[in-house]
């Protein structure tokens, strides 16, 4: 086996900004265009015209499912929306040992034993079709753990879920205890969908990475949990509505965010790190949002538009547009989610998009084995004696 030393050294802009690492047929982002895609599809227009059982059965089964086909697949998933009993057992206990607001940590410890009473086995050592069925347990069961943590941590009893309700209807079920209006399931619903996958983002590439040392399913979805819980990553759709809140009223707004890019700070919901024009998801869920209406929606429009244009002022050059994050505090706001519950939200549906992901990659038998340049003191030096 050739040493690192051995291999031709490639130098690469930090981050690994750019650099195609593999192939892959479950989409991309075109930042200079404000596009991406969900295999052959427009993302925006799934989100628009397509249910979330739709574009999963499209992620993880490779099409469009027919009506026969949706009814196949939500047959098939809906069973899988139930925590195991030896699991369930656990979560009041998690639950009490949680800070106010970590659900999502305690979805990270969670899914192991999710792995571990489903027997998942190593990746390396599935066969194709059970790395799908695995994929297929963690993403139906996700939103169940969310909900079940959340409530239990408030003092409310666990919601079961609900066969005949879809994946988002029953989220909301789930979380509330109530079933939500047709238009607050789809708005969530649409959200789920735009969110699902979008190129190799710090957490997917996580989930590829450990994919590919062969590790079981779970434990590739823990890693990705991981690094979507930064708040450079996933963290942000509660903290723009913050700055809402921060702002307060219309005739604050020029101030305080001028003085905020001046100092340096950033703001949440605004840059991306490859979109270079609107981000598609942002405009579809403002359209959302509008559909809604209201005061939230009209003062998130107007900050909106003064941010934009102080960030092309104050920052000329740089291409600040809107990202997800922003509207999508709104429109999660808007449908009654609790803002504890944005980022876990942002986790229910990236978990198929991981899932396809880690399926795609358990394909491929080369582990993800980059190299680092030294930058320390010249080695060796004498071991300094006491």
């Amino acid at each position: 086996m050739q040493s690192t030393r051995e291999l031709k050294a490639v130098e690469v802009p930090r981050g690994l900004a750019g650099v195609v690492v593999t192939d892959t047929e479950l989409g991309d982002v075109r930042g200079q265009e404000g596009f991406y895609h969900y295999r052959q599809y427009s993302a925006v227009e799934l989100a628009e015209k397509r249910t979330f059982e739709d574009v999963w059965s499209l992620m993880l089964e490779g099409a469009l499912p027919d009506a026969e086909g949706r009814a196949d697949f939500v047959a098939r998933t809906t069973p899988l929306r139930h925590t195991p009993q030896e699991v369930a057992a656990l979560l009041p206990d998690l639950a009490k040992a949680m800070k106010e607001g970590s659900v999502f940590d305690g979805l990270r410890v969670v899914l192991p034993l999710i792995g571990a009473a489903d027997g998942f086995e190593p990746l390396y050592d599935t066969p194709p079709e059970q790395r799908v069925q695995d994929a297929l347990t963690i993403s139906a069961v996700v939103p169940t753990l969310l909900a079940t943590l959340y409530r239990l941590r408030q003092g409310l009893a666990p919601v079961e879920p609900r066969d005949d309700l879809s994946y988002a209807a029953n989220y909301l079920y789930m979380l509330s205890g109530e079933v939500p209006d047709e238009a607050r399931a789809r708005a969530i619903e649409q959200y789920l969908i735009s969110t699902i996958d979008h190129g190799f983002n710090a957490s997917t590439f996580t989930a590829r990475v450990i994919a590919s040392t062969g590790a079981d399913l779970a434990s590739a979805v823990v890693g990705a949990l991981g690094a979507l819980s930064g708040p450079l990553h996933g963290g942000a759709p509660s903290r723009a509505l913050d700055t809402l809140d921060a702002i307060g009223s219309p005739e604050n707004a020029d101030a305080w965010i001028r003085e905020r890019v001046l100092a340096g700070d950033r703001i949440m919901g605004f840059g991306h790190p490859v979109y270079r024009t609107e981000d598609p998801r942002s405009r579809m869920l403002r359209g959302i949002a509008e559909s809604f209406g209201g005061p939230l929606v009209d003062f998130a429009v107007e900050v909106e538009r003064k941010i934009v244009d102080i960030l092309a002022e104050l920052k000329p050059g740089r291409q600040l547009h809107t990202n997800v994050e922003y509207y999508a505090g709104v429109v999660m706001e808007l449908a009654g989610l609790p803002r504890a519950m944005f980022t876990p939200t942002f986790a229910a549906a990236r978990v198929v998009g991981w899932s396809a992901n880690i399926v795609e990659q358990a394909a491929d038998s080369k582990i993800i084995r980059p190299a680092a340049r030294y930058v320390g003191p010249p080695p060796p030096q004498p071991v300094p004696a006491l």
